[in-house]
């Protein structure tokens, strides 16, 4: 709708260029238009008058005072006014919010989308959790902020891809082989010195039993060699968890990134030369060092050390440079909100090899605070000192924890209550937003049962929606693309959550004051028109955040 309003005011402002009333000839590249936060000043407000007055050499109501002359006579427009010293105020015609309803109903599904992203390809990189566990909450916040950014980023129209980093090698999987090997040995009856820095959770027994059933006792390999195999084995089955537990919360990946397979592939030594041949790297003090300094950072980072083992900065780089190699013209990663000292380096170096470091964006997830009650919460022992993704998943559900991680900024803290999100009624937000559209389903039935048939798109006479609250439903869903585009453009998932959650309280409010099947036919198919206009927008929405949209409750 707003785009339509911005070409009657290009028309507008033509007409007066040709009649002389304005004189610039200039049409604006971008024409701001704001939805009043009092009603009563009408749908949209334009501060065009104010921002030409330069141009023009005139006082802004002047300006506005000539384009309110002929938008008055647009048939878009059924009330036009100044306010204030030059602010336009539009009140749209009802037949265009109609419009809105048959848009709706003509596109079902796909309504809401655009093309706005023109294809861009964007690459969006979440969870990446150590192959050493379970994925905990925290990681299921960051899973649903990465799914959902991809979804409305699809929405808008952009290329994207999923992509899982498997951090497969480094000293944490040497690490969870030393422990598996140490339970395993335990298990063997063996006295043992478990590691300080070990795994000690409840899993790494699991791991080290499984272990022992499927592939022996290990006893013939060497130190060395049995950690890497217990190593190997746990990857393997951590993964499995892994993969397990976020198809169960709707995740699902199209590509697994594998850490180890860049040095199989010399992939970190060939992206490391590169940096060399830019004079992007130096050596000093026998260490691979990247001149981070030079482009923002507050000091150089290590590549490579002395004793010639290579830095997590080091495949990172690596990683991050083949990503844009493979064609990806942006980068988001979803990191959790402690990896914030690793924004500036990893800017610095795409700087340096000429890539803007906007093209990277990093998404911080804060800390969930788990509660039952209003009071701090905690489950299970398996996992040691934290809870997991899947003792959430089981408690409550995907669809609640699914939107409940989405129900603030992910950068803000989150607090999660548990017996809230088990509740069945308004309390619960995602219980208020799928019970609306639970309702408008059983509206229909009511109404299949009645015999009255739900009009098809184009058949319902609009005109019989009289009511403010009906024309208020009607702008609330014609402002639904464009919300999806701010969400994705912004890198912002619960601007989809507040829509919903807006959306819902206005059906629900219309729901308890109105009747929708009423004596007067024509009155009843035009609400039935808006209600499931209603619908599809509320299973659209509830479908970018991975949440169902249920028709019974």
């Amino acid at each position: 709708m707003k785009e339509q309003l911005r070409e009657a005011i290009k028309v507008a402002l033509q007409q007066c260029y040709n009649n002389g009333r304005l004189g610039s000839g200039q049409i604006p590249d971008e024409i701001q238009l704001e939805v009043p936060k009092n009603p009563d000043h009408g749908d949209f407000a334009s501060n065009l008058a104010m921002t030409m007055a330069k141009a023009e050499r005139k006082a802004p109501r002047q300006i506005a005072e000539a384009l309110v002359e002929v938008l008055q006579k647009n048939p878009l427009c059924e009330r036009v006014e100044i306010a204030g010293p030059g602010f336009i105020n539009f009140r749209l015609a009802p037949s265009c919010w109609y419009g809105v309803l048959d848009q709706v109903m003509s596109e079902g599904e796909q309504y809401g989308r655009s093309d706005v992203g023109k294809g861009t390809k964007i690459q969006v990189e979440f969870v990446s959790a150590n192959p050493t566990g379970p994925l905990h909450i925290g990681h299921g916040r960051g899973a649903v902020v990465g799914d959902a950014v991809a979804a409305v980023l699809q929405a808008a129209g952009y290329d994207v891809q999923r992509e899982y980093y498997v951090n497969d090698a480094g000293n944490q999987v040497k690490t969870l082989g030393l422990s598996i090997l140490m339970r395993l040995r335990e298990l063997q009856g063996e006295s043992i010195e478990f590691p300080e820095d070990g795994y000690q959770a409840e899993y790494v027994k699991e791991l080290a039993a499984k272990l022992q059933s499927e592939k022996g006792e290990l006893k013939e390999l060497e130190e060395d060699e049995a950690i890497e195999a217990c190593a190997r084995f746990g990857v393997e089955k951590v993964l499995e968890w892994i993969g397990r537990d976020l198809k169960a919360f709707g995740i699902e990946f199209d590509n697994w990134y594998s850490e180890k397979s860049l040095y199989d592939r010399n992939m970190v030594d060939n992206e490391l030369a590169k940096l060399k041949e830019k004079g992007l790297s130096f050596e000093q003090d026998e260490a691979l060092w990247l001149r981070t300094t030079e482009y923002g950072d507050d000091k150089d980072r290590v590549l490579i050390k002395s004793d010639g083992s290579y830095t997590y900065f080091a495949s990172d780089v690596a990683y991050h440079m083949e990503k844009f190699e493979r064609g990806f013209d942006r980068v988001i990663d979803v990191w959790g909100a402690d990896h914030h000292g690793y924004i500036p380096r990893m800017k610095a170096m795409l700087a340096g090899l000429g890539h803007p470091p906007e093209d990277l964006e990093v998404l911080l997830i804060q800390m969930v605070n788990l509660l039952r009650d209003g009071q701090p919460f905690t489950m299970g022992k398996r996992s040691g000192n934290f809870i997991t993704l899947r003792e959430v998943i089981d408690e409550v559900g995907s669809d609640a924890a699914r939107f409940f991680f989405l129900i603030r900024r992910c950068d803000s803290q989150l607090d999660f209550d548990l017996e809230l999100a088990k509740q069945q009624n308004s309390d619960n937000p995602v219980y208020y937003v799928q019970y609306a559209h639970a309702r408008v389903c059983s509206i229909n039935r009511n109404a299949a049962e009645a015999g009255i048939a739900l009009p098809k798109q184009g058949e319902a006479d609009l005109s019989k929606l009289e009511l403010p609250e009906e024309m208020a439903l009607a702008q609330k869903l014609a402002r639904f693309q464009e919300m999806i585009v701010g969400a994705a453009q912004n890198y912002e998932p619960h601007r989809v959550v507040f829509y919903l959650q807006e959306l819902a309280a206005q059906f629900h409010s219309y729901y308890n004051r109105q009747k929708v099947l009423v004596e007067d036919a024509a009155v009843t198919q035009a609400r039935l028109y808006l209600v499931n206009s209603v619908r599809i927008v509320l299973a659209n929405a509830l479908h970018l955040l991975g949440v169902s949209a249920p028709e019974q409750m």
